[in-house]
């Protein structure tokens, strides 16, 4: 029996649920994050266990979410109420539901101040600011904009509104509406990134580097790093796929929508490191380079090659898109939990949890400047350098998500009837059903076990 009941909308198709899942995932995690991360841990090797944590690990637990959703149809924390009750286990296992949720929400306060970095990056580079300029001037410039608090809450907030006013209009006008345009585009543009690289960058250096896998190069702490951009870059254990679930028509299959969601986000990710290393090892550049990759490094390459004030603009404006679809794709669970709780109209709704987004958000533009020497866990050694922002993101990516990602996996695989969820996946081969479940009840497990034992 149900414990909640409160009608949402449907995806009016199988089409425009895989764009909206496909443009919640792929975000500033697979474009700003992945080729940093790639260049820091040796290239090749880690794009390897990069496609087999993805394949092994990632891919069964998208699969799982997206079932308990369908299963459940409400907001996450309610959809495994749902569940449970009507395995006659505890409703308490909504906790799962509340953990990816919360570290959805909370990643959006962070996600939305960088995403309004890159609304700044898209007028500086389409304004000449980077042309002809030095390192060090460009670093400046990026220095200048994380110290001044003014700049960084405009921008956020500037966001925050096109957020909430894509979010108030509800699923069907607000969110399809806007990735059928977005996302299309996305690609387009990342595909003449691409193309701009192969004659203005070193594609064979790039394609060396990201393809030649030097499997000496593996250690323990590539595996963990590995694992955890997997989890990360698709979007499990946020409670996105879970909320996205529960509009899904039951004539859909999740296995094979789950299938071309990690295909199509993997590919994002490794096409974003053929769009970038090109000009970075053209230019000189480290690709190592960390955080500062993008908004630093790249720049500098922008302002010194033909095509760069059109080029570098136009990725920019791809950083914006995939950064746009993300925040609307992880705030959606909440919307939808703040309905059913409240009783509230879906605008009143989608305004109110986005101003908390904002106000949130606040903490995240002064640990940049007016909160930079605040370090409170400064009597721990390890963390002793983190900050506000530092502390969030350390909590949502490396615990929060690991551990709902880990309890999920514990109720799908182990604490409910194989056959209730076979109904739900319909999967024509038994042998991959069987396939499937292995992995969820022994692989993933284990290996998000490993990444939070190697996170504490």
């Amino acid at each position: 029996m149900a414990v909640i009941h409160k009608q949402h909308e449907n995806w009016s198709s199988r089409f425009t649920f895989l764009l909206a899942a496909i443009g919640a995932a792929v975000g500033l995690g697979n474009i700003w994050k992945f080729p940093y991360i790639t260049g820091q841990n040796g290239g090749g090797a880690f794009v390897l266990i990069y496609l087999l944590a993805v394949l092994f690990v990632a891919t069964p637990i998208l699969i799982a979410e997206i079932a308990m959703g369908r299963a459940g149809r409400q907001s996450p924390p309610n959809a495994m109420a749902n569940v449970a009750s009507s395995q006659q286990r505890s409703k308490r296992w909504s906790i799962v539901g509340w953990f990816g949720m919360l570290a959805a929400y909370l990643i959006a306060t962070y996600y939305s101040v960088i995403a309004g970095w890159t609304i700044v990056y898209i007028f500086k580079n389409a304004g000449g600011d980077f042309r002809g300029q030095d390192a060090a001037s460009v670093s400046e410039q990026f220095n200048a904009l994380l110290a001044s608090p003014a700049q960084l809450t405009l921008w956020h907030g500037i966001f925050m509104v096109l957020s909430t006013l894509i979010l108030v209009r509800g699923l069907q006008k607000g969110i399809e509406a806007t990735v059928k345009v977005l996302m299309p585009t996305l690609f387009a543009l990342l595909l003449a990134m691409v193309v701009y690289g192969i004659f203005q960058g070193d594609m064979p250096r790039a394609l060396h580097f990201m393809f030649d896998f030097n499997l000496a190069a593996i250690d323990g702490r590539t595996v963990l790093i590995a694992v955890g951009q997997a989890f990360f870059s698709i979007g499990v254990a946020m409670g996105l796929m879970m909320g996205f679930g529960a509009y899904l028509p039951k004539n859909v299959s999740i296995a094979r929508s789950a299938v071309i969601i990690a295909v199509s986000d993997t590919f994002v990710a490794i096409i974003a490191g053929l769009a970038i290393f090109p000009i970075v090892f053209a230019n000189g550049l480290d690709p190592g380079e960390g955080p500062g990759l993008v908004f630093v490094s790249l720049p500098i390459a922008f302002g010194s090659v033909t095509g760069g004030l059109i080029f570098g603009t136009l990725f920019f404006i791809l950083l914006f898109f995939a950064a746009i679809t993300s925040v609307i794709g992880v705030v959606e669970p909440m919307i939808a939990w703040w309905e059913e709780r409240f009783g509230l109209r879906r605008k009143l709704a989608a305004f109110y949890v986005c101003l908390s987004i904002f106000i949130l958000g606040m903490g995240t533009v002064f640990s940049f400047n007016l909160w930079s020497g605040w370090r409170p866990l400064a009597a721990f050694e390890r963390y002793a350098d983190f900050g506000y922002f530092e502390i969030l993101e350390y909590l949502t990516a490396n615990i929060m998500m690991p551990l709902s990602g880990l309890l999920l996996a514990v109720f799908a695989g182990w604490l409910i009837k194989p056959e209730m969820i076979r109904e739900e996946l319909q999967m024509k081969s038994p042998t991959m059903f069987r396939i499937w479940f292995w992995l969820l009840r022994w692989v993933v497990p284990i290996s998000i076990a490993l990444i939070l034992y190697s996170s504490l």
